[in-house]
């Protein structure tokens, strides 16, 4: 049974499955898959402090290696849709693009191996995959409980990909063998509030969150390691909430964001952000400091005979071997990348969460064509 990808992202479009609702996105891969003869397992998961997520897990194949395939059917909000050109719930084709919230970010990445496992015969080898409806937003009740839950009842993996866009400028170019991590805090400097004319009788906070500012944003945290460029920290608000200049307040709090390497965890960068506010001068203030959310701890998968093969793959296609890249934000790769390697490999993104996203047709059937070539070396090469 065939699959045409450009219809079957066309159908996924058209579920407006904005976090964390489905809107019957899951419902359509489960028909899909059922019919070229995966077993679907739903999985919803909830609590933690977050929404419900519906999850779906899926296999086909017994015994040999197994390969993972890792993805999300949730999208962001369209935005005001008076910046599209047309509904963005209704997949448009037009000058060989179709457009659409999801058509770069990332359903269809979906639909390209979904359409390549259709051509790929059943007793091939055991293809797993794992799809949830939770990345764009809190990314609780996701990925990190299903590929838990696959631990848990002997669903490991050999090899997996995530097919997140990770094309630079053209198919193929680059892959995603790793990510930063991403480490927010919050630190708040409380002193005594007052009346300006009346200075001694207060004790003003500003001048020591400043400090701190400086202190946080003045000292590199490194240079750089093979695969990672340098970690940085990066301030992104300070806040007194006074709106008056006859009033020294009481307490005023700074956030940042450091994105970081392969150096670093989470509690050695909170033990780096403890040194260097014991290096200022608190004046009297009380300075507390608190790990924002759950930081995403950085990974990077070992390079292997399979990374291997998915690059010489992607070089025949493009005459060129693509660059492995760390780059950009978190993925849900994060999640996978702890119970075995991971790359991420998929369409070119730039249009993602902007209005009138799109893709190039060409690129779409062109990444069906790489994992189907990909899937066919990973049973049948040999391993080192």
């Amino acid at each position: 049974m065939a699959i045409d990808p450009v219809d079957l992202l066309g159908r996924l479009i058209s579920c407006p499955s904005v976090t964390p609702e489905e809107a019957g996105a899951l419902d359509l891969l489960q028909a899909e898959l059922e019919a070229i003869g995966f077993s679907v397992t739903r999985l919803p998961f909830d609590g933690d402090g977050s929404y419900p997520v519906d999850n779906l897990f899926a296999t086909r194949g017994q015994g040999g290696r197994r390969l993972l395939f890792a993805g999300h059917t949730d999208v962001v909000p369209p935005g005001d849709t008076v910046h599209w050109t047309s509904d963005p719930f209704v997949p448009r084709i037009a000058d060989g693009r179709i457009y659409g919230r999801g058509a770069a970010d990332m359903k269809s990445g979906i639909a390209a191996f979904v359409a390549a496992c259709a051509a790929i015969p059943p007793e091939a080898g055991t293809i797993q995959l794992a799809i949830t409806n939770d990345e764009e937003a809190d990314a609780v009740n996701g990925t990190e409980k299903l590929v838990r839950w696959m631990a848990n009842n002997d669903h490991g993996f050999d090899f997996a990909i995530v097919g997140e866009p990770s094309s630079t400028e053209t198919l193929g170019d680059s892959i995603k063998i790793g990510r930063r991590g991403s480490f927010s805090g919050k630190i708040t400097v409380t002193g005594t509030q007052g009346h300006v004319a009346y200075p001694h009788k207060a004790n003003n906070p500003l001048p020591v969150l400043a400090a701190v500012a400086t202190a946080l944003s003045t000292e590199k945290l490194d240079d750089g390691t093979a695969h990672f460029p340098a970690s940085n920290l990066e301030l992104t608000t300070i806040d007194v909430a006074n709106p008056v200049s006859n009033v020294i307040p009481m307490s005023g709090t700074l956030r940042f964001n450091i994105r970081y390497n392969d150096l670093w965890t989470p509690e050695s960068l909170a033990d780096w952000v403890r040194d260097r506010l014991a290096s200022v001068d608190a004046r009297g203030t009380e300075i507390d400091f608190e790990v924002s959310g759950v930081p995403s701890r950085s990974f990077l998968s070992p390079l292997g005979s399979d990374i291997d093969t998915l690059s010489a793959v992607l070089a025949e296609r493009t005459g060129k071997v693509p660059e492995y890249s760390t780059g950009g934000g978190t993925s849900d790769a994060r999640f996978i990348a702890q119970y075995g390697p991971v790359v991420e490999c998929g369409l070119v993104g730039p249009s993602m969460h902007k209005a009138d996203e799109h893709i190039a047709i060409a690129d779409l059937t062109g990444l069906t064509e790489i994992y189907a070539s990909f899937i066919r070396r990973f049973f049948t090469e040999s391993r080192a």
